[in-house]
């Protein structure tokens, strides 16, 4: 063993000696000079921009989508909208990369464009099995609207189709869109969306996306449910897993965010858009998302505006979304029993707010990117690291 001043600073170990004591106290001796020393450890970055509506040509980024990849790197996916903030239109699938756990991001790179058609609704995943990066998507003709697409008024090949991709290389390139709508989508549904947001991986290697349709000749007839897409290949196959349709009723399903509980059940949590207490309706699955425990039902205590939010099972389980009143106040709530009840919640800003995605970073800090700007909240996608 060796002593500087009176402390071991190095020990020998198989004829040499381990230098990460002598090393803190040449950067304790660097601070005392007046230098600041690199240390090669995560960033404490807090805040920044990764897309700015206006630049890069498009008119707008929207529908925020992150995750991590095998190798730690972020990817930030958003839709990148052409022409106008309209949900219809020339709209890409874009993203950026980030190898400093948010802090600066790479150029934009487009991973879908299907000429003039809308392409969204980004839902990746990365398969734990592989280490690949498998994204889902949703497409339908650029001059379709929401109600041709409800009404079922459109050519065909112009309605919801439902795509997946693929990147062996971090997301620095990927396969052509391949459709899968035929195994994921039931005949009788016409509106139809993933997530958006991050994809599960669950434990026992099933990649499960959650989704929501809309089916149904009138407003009377029409039902509002929610949807599991599930592959247990790494995302070569996919088929329907757990299925809540529903008509009238208190309870209408939106846009959906799941996370795997310390129990292993998946907690699913909604956008509700009904006629009952509350804007959010969760659910629960104890089979890897094949089925649900029971229907999906109004969640009053989990105060939101209408608005697509996100989940993370990150030592509590953390929701995100605006407190409001409106799309405003970006804010973390926690759950320490299971999404049963909620924290009164951290705000991250006071500003303009609306749709997020949540990725753990590392064992204290996890990350969120979400939808904000100082007079509408889809001036930017902003990315923040929060401490656990």
């Amino acid at each position: 063993m060796v002593v500087c001043g009176g402390e071991p600073c190095g020990v020998v170990e198989g004829g040499g000696i381990s230098l990460l004591p002598v090393l803190k106290i040449m950067i304790l001796a660097l601070v005392v000079a007046g230098v600041t020393p690199v240390v090669a450890e995560a960033r404490e970055c807090g805040e920044s921009v990764v897309y700015r509506s206006g630049s890069e040509g498009y008119h707008t980024f929207r529908i925020p989508a992150v995750v991590k990849t095998a190798e730690g790197t972020l990817l930030a996916f958003a839709e990148g909208r052409r022409d106008s903030a309209g949900d219809s239109g020339d709209i890409d699938l874009v993203v950026k990369r980030s190898r400093d756990g948010g802090c600066s991001w790479g150029s934009l790179a487009v991973v879908a464009d299907h000429g003039a058609d809308t392409v969204g609704n980004p839902s990746p995943v990365v398969d734990p099995r592989s280490g690949d990066v498998v994204l889902v998507t949703c497409t339908n003709g650029g001059s379709a609207s929401l109600r041709q697409i409800m009404d079922d008024e459109l050519l065909p090949g112009q309605g919801r189709r439902v795509w997946v991709q693929r990147s062996r290389d971090g997301g620095t390139s990927w396969s052509a869109p391949r459709e899968i709508t035929s195994s994921v989508k039931d005949p009788g549904w016409r509106w139809y969306a993933t997530g958006p947001g991050h994809g599960l991986a669950l434990r026992g290697g099933r990649l499960l996306v959650p989704g929501n349709h809309t089916g149904g000749d009138t407003t009377e007839s029409r039902v509002h449910g929610g949807h599991g897409l599930i592959s247990d290949d790494g995302g070569l196959s996919w088929r329907i897993g757990y299925v809540d349709s529903r008509s009238g009723g208190q309870v209408k399903l939106s846009e959906s965010t799941a996370a795997q509980l310390p129990d292993g059940r998946i907690y699913v949590n909604a956008r509700e858009g009904g006629p009952a207490p509350g804007t959010r309706a969760t659910s629960y699955s104890s089979s890897e998302g094949q089925s649900l425990d029971r229907p999906f039902r109004s969640e009053p205590l989990l105060e939101a505006p209408v608005v697509q939010a996100s989940v993370l099972q990150a030592g509590a389980l953390v929701f995100a979304g605006p407190l409001g009143p409106g799309r405003a106040r970006m804010t973390l709530r926690a759950s320490h029993d299971l999404g049963r009840t909620w924290s009164s919640g951290r705000t991250l800003s006071s500003l303009p707010a609306a749709y997020s995605d949540l990725v753990r970073l590392d064992g204290s800090r996890l990350g969120v990117l979400y939808e904000t700007g100082r007079v509408s909240p889809y001036e930017t996608l902003t990315f923040t690291s929060v401490r656990l």
